[in-house]
């Protein structure tokens, strides 16, 4: 069984940080790209940034870029999100993926987390 749990969520005030982790468990050979996404209220969710599994490539949306740094530590099968210069736009809840291997004969699959939610006011 794999597990995503998230952690790092809060109220914060525009212009203010906040780092979002996320931390696989369970029976993981081996992850393959991971991301961040978020989903606002009355809104699709939507990429946020995504790193692939060297972490020598990164991606990210065009409304978070030079705001936010994706960054993740293999030994720990964690990814993180450093959010900075936080706007109210920035307001949804948070969820990870990771694309992870399970065994060795299997191929990957998609796996999320429950979330976490980010608000920053005004």
């Amino acid at each position: 069984q794999v597990q995503l749990v998230e952690s790092g969520g809060g109220l914060v005030q525009a212009g203010g940080s906040l780092r979002l982790s996320c931390a696989a468990s369970g029976s993981i050979f081996r992850i393959n790209a991971m991301g961040w996404y978020r989903q606002a209220p009355g809104k699709q969710r939507e990429l946020v940034a995504a790193i692939t599994t060297s972490g020598g490539s990164t991606n990210y949306a065009d409304s978070v870029k030079g705001r936010f740094t994706i960054s993740r530590t293999n030994a720990k099968n964690t990814v993180y999100l450093q959010m900075n210069s936080l706007k109210p736009e920035d307001t949804a809840v948070y969820y990870c993926n990771a694309d992870l291997v399970k065994t060795k004969l299997e191929r990957s699959t998609g796996y999320w987390g429950q979330g976490t939610q980010v608000t920053v006011s005004s």
